[in-house]
């Protein structure tokens, strides 16, 4: 229970942070954020919960890292959809305080709340071909990380550096393509509020971050890691 509740908070914050500073503060140039500023905000999320409750759940708070972990031998396939269940709602309950804050001020419209998509629904219109390569090879690169920097003979103590690190750098390249997924849970929050084209495309958002992660977690336990290596 302690690994799931950390889970939740986890992918609260993670929705609040990042798609908060997209939804609340991307919009400003006064404010100096922008692509960059988005991109350090997620990145940051995974960075503060990496060292605030790595050491209870492994910091997840995504189900793709969930199943690239599993399948790649580092995570038991019995906590599987206990913790995907935790992290998509806790990304809805991060997303429900941001819509309440969003609508607090007169005339507030959403929009597209932040949510991923191609096409029309792309950033800057790229079509579901693209999107679907962009996040299959994201989320590939996002599990190569997180394994990598949590092998056992990997430097202690800077994983949580690397991947929050390594969450900025796939934001900026792929948020003009598909304003980045690269987690079902961050997705689907978003997508349940601002409805209409986003829920038709997240099937694309739960798809292709799995694909990718599956594949890293198969890659890595068979190529990159010691027969020995225990998860």
């Amino acid at each position: 229970m302690k690994k799931l509740v950390a889970e939740f908070i986890g992918t609260f914050w993670l929705v609040l942070g990042g798609c908060g500073s997209a939804v609340l503060a991307a919009g400003y140039p006064e404010l100096g954020i922008g692509f960059v500023g988005v991109s350090l905000a997620f990145g940051l999320t995974i960075l503060t919960m990496a060292y605030a409750i790595g050491h209870i759940s492994g910091c997840h708070l995504n189900p793709a890292v969930t199943i690239g972990l599993w399948t790649g031998g580092r995570f038991e396939g019995k906590d599987v959809i206990g913790y995907i269940i935790a992290q998509v709602l806790g990304g809805l309950a991060g997303a429900s305080i941001l819509y309440f804050i969003v609508t607090g001020k007169a005339g507030a419209e959403i929009g597209g709340f932040a949510s991923n998509g191609y096409g029309e629904a792309s950033p800057d219109g790229y079509n579901m071909t693209a999107a679907l390569i962009t996040e299959i090879v994201m989320t590939f690169m996002f599990l190569m990380i997180i394994l990598g920097s949590t092998y056992p003979e990997a430097p202690a103590g800077f994983a949580g550096i690397a991947i929050g690190l390594g969450l900025v750098l796939i934001h900026l390249i792929s948020i003009p393509v598909t304003n980045t997924s690269v987690n079902p849970a961050r997705s689907t929050s978003q997508a349940i509020f601002a409805g209409g084209i986003y829920l038709q495309q997240l099937w694309l958002f739960w798809l292709a971050p799995i694909v990718g992660a599956a594949l890293a977690g198969i890659i890595h336990k068979n190529f990159l890691s010691r027969s020995d290596t225990k998860s």
